[in-house]
Order: C-alpha cells, then sequence, then structure tokens
C-alpha cells in the first residue's frame, strides 16, 4: 500500500554542516490524513520558536518522509548530529522498541552522524494545562448543572500502561475541580462506561477530552460512540507542544555535557 503523504511545506533549511543539531520530530502516522496535516502544522509550529535550526518531519508508519528518508537527508546536509523527538505522549512499543531500532539501522549507515533520542511529550505539566484549555474552551456557555469529563486515550495492553495513563484523568480533575473518569478508545473502560460513571456521580454535562495529538480514526470512533456528549479538540497545535519539543531537545543536547563534566 502505498505511504499516505504528508504535507512538506514549510519545512527549515539550514547551511550545510550547521553546528547546533538538527531536530527530528517522530510522529506515528496514519492513514487519516488530517493527522498528517496536524504533524505538519506542529513541524511548522516548532520551527518558527527556532528559525536559526533545521527541523524536519518524519513517521514511522504509513506516511512519508520515513524516519531513514529523513536520516538521509540530514546526513547529506552535512550533520554530526541530530536529535531525534518521538511526537508521542505515551512510552509504548513505538517509542521503546520500533524507534530505536530503526536509528540503528541509520547510525550503521551514517557512523559520522550521531543520533539521539530524546524522551516522548508527555504526560509533561504543560501538555495537561493545554488539555484543560482543550477542555474549557469546549464547555458551551449555556451549560446548566454538573460537568463531567470523560478523558480519552489511545489504550495499551502493556501491563500497567493504562494504569498509568489513568494518572492523566486524576491530574485534570485536580486541575479543574471537575468530576473526571478515564476510558480508552481501544480497550476497557470505554467512553460509553466512562460517560455513564460520569453520570451515576451527578454529571449533567459530559464533556470527551481526547489525549490525543491529532484528530483521526480513533477520536472519530469516540465521536459515534458517545454522539450526545461534547467533544473537545485534541492537543493539535497548541503552543505548549512547541515548548516541551524543544525542552525535549534541549535536555537531550545537555545531556552530553553532564557525561563529560
Amino acid at each position: 500500500m502505498s505511504p499516505v503523504l504528508a504535507p512538506l511545506r514549510g519545512a527549515v533549511v539550514a547551511p550545510r554542516g550547521g553546528s547546533e543539531p538538527a531536530l527530528i520530530l517522530v510522529a506515528h502516522g496514519s492513514r487519516d490524513p488530517r493527522s498528517a496535516a496536524n504533524a505538519a502544522a506542529v513541524r511548522d509550529l516548532v520551527a518558527a520558536q527556532r528559525p536559526d535550526l533545521t527541523v524536519r518531519l518524519a513517521f514511522l508508519d504509513l506516511n512519508a518522509p520515513s524516519v531513514d528518508q529523513v536520516v538521509d537527508g540530514v546526513a547529506a546536509l552535512g550533520f554530526t548530529r541530530a536529535i531525534v523527538v518521538p511526537m508521542l505522549l505515551g512510552s509504548a512499543f513505538h517509542a521503546r522498541v520500533d524507534l530505536p531500532g530503526l536509528l540503528d539501522t541509520a547510525r550503521r549507515r551514517h557512523p559520522l552522524l550521531r543520533l539521539d533520542q530524546a524522551d516522548v511529550l508527555g504526560p509533561d505539566p504543560r501538555l495537561l494545562d493545554a488539555l484543560c484549555d482543550r477542555i474549557m474552551a469546549a464547555i458551551p456557555e449555556d451549560t446548566a448543572g454538573r460537568i463531567g469529563i470523560a478523558v480519552a486515550a489511545v489504550g495499551s495492553t502493556r501491563p500497567g500502561a493504562n494504569e498509568r495513563t489513568a494518572d492523566v484523568a486524576a491530574r485534570i480533575a485536580r486541575r479543574t475541580g471537575l468530576l473526571t473518569e478515564i476510558c480508552f478508545a481501544t480497550s476497557e473502560p470505554t467512553v460509553r462506561g466512562a460517560t455513564d460513571r460520569l453520570r451515576d456521580r451527578g454529571a449533567e454535562h459530559v464533556v470527551v477530552a481526547p489525549w490525543f495529538l491529532a484528530p483521526g480514526l480513533l477520536t472519530d470512533r469516540l465521536h459515534t460512540a458517545a454522539p450526545e456528549s461534547t467533544h473537545a479538540p485534541t492537543l493539535g497545535t497548541h503552543p505548549s507542544l512547541a515548548a516541551v519539543v524543544w525542552d525535549r531537545y534541549d535536555v537531550t543536547v545537555g545531556a552530553e555535557w553532564e557525561l563529560t563534566a
């Protein structure tokens, strides 16, 4: 199957062999074009904050350019180091196995290019605040009665992963003071179960808050399962995303100094 091409406009090009490491953003990839378009928009947002640095966008699957293609391009520009930031909210298979494997292969192709993988994005406190922004903006002004929040994430079959994601809902509850439940798009508890529990707890209006970077097939599934609820937007291009990305970049660059000090 041919990959879905992501928008390539706005790529930032640095002089050959720039002295600062290049930044390679790595998104998951999706058959839904909205996901690739959002990743490109985040790339543009990130690049605009530091126009003197090279920023590239790659995808793990289903979209182009691939990680291999982007790494090859960065090496061709003469860079000796690149920081790879996974645009992922959880440290699951893609961050722990898939991407490291791709980077190991790339290192063998380009022994003069140092590739350092940074931490994933979430659940950074700034992104939790961004989710709160999305929730509060989605609540209709004329809403009366108690409001409940169904924080919806992807879901995982890895033991303990869903429990750690459930902490996102607990932290959103502390930030907003609202009734909150966790639910998953691909596993139990479902969004329908979460909305039912919220209503049992006294919520008269439910907002589904997607713990997702971009809209896609899974957020559509949430809409279909809970059509009577208000659905907040995904994190999308919230400004906090760029701040977290650059923080991951800076921490990874700085780790070299800590090791050599």
